[in-house]
């Protein structure tokens, strides 16, 4: 099964305080103007219909079972119900918070490995606040991988893509100082991942032979060697092993010059050596519709790539882009995978 079979995509609650409630709403209300393909999100119904009332939005919430989700979704908002009651409120996360927000992605998963629905979206999580509860993983992504590892008994390794028209990036390394990046960044570790985005952009993407652009961890990827020996120690011998594989892998390549416009039209995908050398050019091209994508699940994940942010929520403000963004592109990614029954 896959989502052109008429899966509907599983949209989790997030961080409740948090702006994720107020888009799912905005979203569900422009749902015929934006084409926004039907999904239902898992929650507490009264709470999503309190959320509504303050904001002013006149939206009927419908609590369904996911096989009911696509035909309720063109009158109400479908909402899975959770077992707990969620009693944040707007920019104040409680103690409801991080039960409600760990639960919807534990049933999304559940939904979407069961074959109910075509793929996750996940609105945004506050670590902190998960921390606080005890949560043990450094975040969304490899507590996806944990989940999925749990469920077909394989490991898993999550890559985080953020993607948009104008550019796709993958870091290397990611959530850790930068200090500490040379130590992580391993030949292994690029090859690994260069061929986990190789693979998924042929598979999901439709890319028939993706071709990789790797930067450099140095200035001008290093002078050879005479501004570090890391890009001929460690990137130039993975860049060699991708090729040697038949991936179209091309590299290190001075970070400085990877992005303009020019540069992108040679390369599907840039691989980055540490996560602000990749999320500082996709933030400044495709700040407000950019998606964040886990390759290397057996199931397809998107996520708007933004925060909580606690300021806006409960005030309408929100910008819907990138969640509409990532319903969009995980309702084409999951189109053309099979849905993780296997």
């Amino acid at each position: 099964m896959s989502h052109a079979a008429g899966l509907p995509l599983a949209l989790t609650l997030g961080e409740p305080a948090g702006i994720g409630p107020d888009l799912t709403l905005a979203v569900w209300q422009r749902r015929r103007e934006l084409a926004i393909p039907p999904f239902y999100v898992i929650g507490d119904p009264e709470f999503l219909a309190a959320r509504a009332r303050a904001l002013g939005n006149d939206v009927p919430v419908r609590s369904v079972t996911p096989r009911q989700a696509s035909n309720a979704f063109s009158s109400a908002l479908p909402v899975v119900p959770l077992d707990a009651r969620i009693t944040a409120a707007p920019g104040r996360p409680d103690d409801s918070s991080a039960a409600g927000a760990i639960a919807s992605i534990d049933r999304a998963v559940a939904d979407v490995m069961a074959g109910e629905a075509g793929a996750v979206v996940t609105n945004p999580i506050a670590k902190s606040v998960l921390y606080r509860a005890g949560f043990t993983d450094p975040g969304h992504t490899e507590y996806l991988a944990r989940l999925a590892e749990r469920a077909t008994g394989r490991p898993v390794m999550p890559v985080m893509m953020l993607w948009s028209p104008e550019l796709a990036v993958v870091p290397v390394t990611i959530h850790i100082p930068l200090k500490d990046v040379i130590a992580q960044l391993t030949t292994r570790l690029i090859v690994d991942t260069g061929r986990i985005v190789a693979r998924d952009m042929a598979a999901r993407f439709g890319v028939a032979r993706p071709r990789l652009s790797v930067a450099g961890l140095n200035p001008h990827a290093g002078e050879d060697g005479t501004i570090g020996r890391e890009d001929v120690e460690i990137v130039a011998p993975a860049v060699a092993a991708l090729r040697a594989e038949g991936i179209d892998a091309r590299g290190p390549l001075p970070a400085d010059t990877m992005f303009h416009a020019a540069a992108r039209a040679t390369y599907d995908v840039a691989l980055c050596m540490y996560h602000d050398q990749a999320l500082i050019p996709i933030k400044t091209l495709a700040f407000d519709h950019g998606v964040n994508v886990t390759l290397g699940l057996p199931f397809v994940r998107t996520s708007p790539d933004h925060g909580t942010a606690f300021d806006l929520a409960g005030t309408g403000r929100a910008d819907t882009s990138s969640l509409v963004a990532a319903l969009k592109l995980a309702a084409r990614l999951s189109a053309r995978t099979p849905a993780a029954v296997n």
